[in-house]
């Protein structure tokens, strides 16, 4: 998973500039990211705080790491099937 160059405190203070009233487009060149950006963070995080945002990054990671692990497990799992059935 590609790191962002944002921590979630710098995120937390852009969407925290969006709802003060300032343009998007403004916050979005100040900051240098896209509209797009700020709305996916928007949708994503907003009506948290830094903690659970920290939180929830860790999940994510978290679940990223176990569906790779599931999808390895299960690609092996498939190859010992298909070898028992060869043998029969």
């Amino acid at each position: 998973m590609r790191k962002s160059k944002f921590t979630e405190r710098q995120m937390m203070a852009v969407l925290a500039e969006g709802e003060a009233g300032v343009p998007v487009a403004e916050v979005c060149r100040k900051h240098g990211i896209s509209s797009a950006t700020f709305y996916q963070w928007k949708s994503k995080y907003a009506g948290m705080s830094v903690s659970e945002l920290k939180r929830v990054k860790e999940l994510e990671a978290e679940n990223a790491r176990l569906k790779r692990m599931y999808a390895e497990l299960a690609l092996e799992n498939a190859a010992i099937k298909d070898v028992l059935s060869r043998k029969l």
